[in-house]
């Protein structure tokens, strides 16, 4: 489902074009509908993990410099690591800052990185101190461009019902709908939520070689 037909939609599910009225708070009823989209996302995205919100950046620590810039779009961290001389991969351990400054006092005391921490919303912290320039990769968690400005997504083209019931309750929220509506929506959204937890969270974690399939008695 792209994001005209997810428009068109959603206005046919609550019978409401949305005009710009009043209590419209000034939005347009394209404005309107793309809030719903919009909250629907968020919601769906930080209650999921799904390797298609991951991404694999290659960066570079600088000698002296304990400062890592994270990546525009970055909202939490995988996994971090170094390469060190001989090309091999050392990954780094989370901790909180107060940890790096105790266990490495020392700015000048330098070394290949072990530990990293969040110094701040743009920037990690790492101990001890680079005592060279070092090749990092980070794999990390971010929220995708929205269907309302890309169009098309990986949630439109292979989950557009969840989308559509999570945006439909935002919507039903927005009209004060009776709680018979929102039930309904909030039901069909569970049911379309749950299948892709147990995609994103079950069948993308597992494989028949290491895990038995489930399996339903017969006869």
């Amino acid at each position: 489902m792209d994001y005209a037909t997810l428009l068109s939609t959603i206005q046919a599910y609550a019978e409401n074009d949305f005009p710009d009225t009043p209590g419209s708070g000034g939005l347009t009823s394209t404005e309107q509908i793309d809030t719903f989209i919009k909250q629907a996302e968020k919601r769906i995205y930080n209650s999921v993990e799904l390797p298609n919100f991951r991404k694999n950046q290659v960066g570079n620590f600088t000698a002296s410099n304990r400062f890592l810039t994270v990546p525009t779009d970055w909202l939490a961290t995988y996994e971090i690591s170094v390469v060190d001389a001989d090309g091999k991969y050392n990954f780094l351990s989370n901790r909180e800052t107060n940890f790096l400054r105790e266990s490495f006092p020392d700015p000048t005391v330098e070394g290949l990185p072990q530990y990293y921490a969040i110094f701040d919303d743009t920037t990690l912290v790492v101990g001890p101190v680079p005592d060279a320039s070092y090749v990092t990769e980070m794999h990390y968690f971010y929220q995708p461009e929205s269907i309302v400005t890309a169009s098309t997504t990986w949630l439109g083209d292979n989950f557009d019902q969840v989308l559509l019931y999570g945006a439909l309750l935002e919507a039903a929220t927005f009209m004060q709908s009776p709680e018979d509506v929102i039930v309904v929506y909030k039901g069909r959204y569970d049911e379309a939520f749950g299948a892709l937890k147990i995609l994103g969270e079950g069948k993308n974690r597992s494989d028949n070689y290491r895990n038995t399939p489930i399996q339903i008695p017969v006869g």
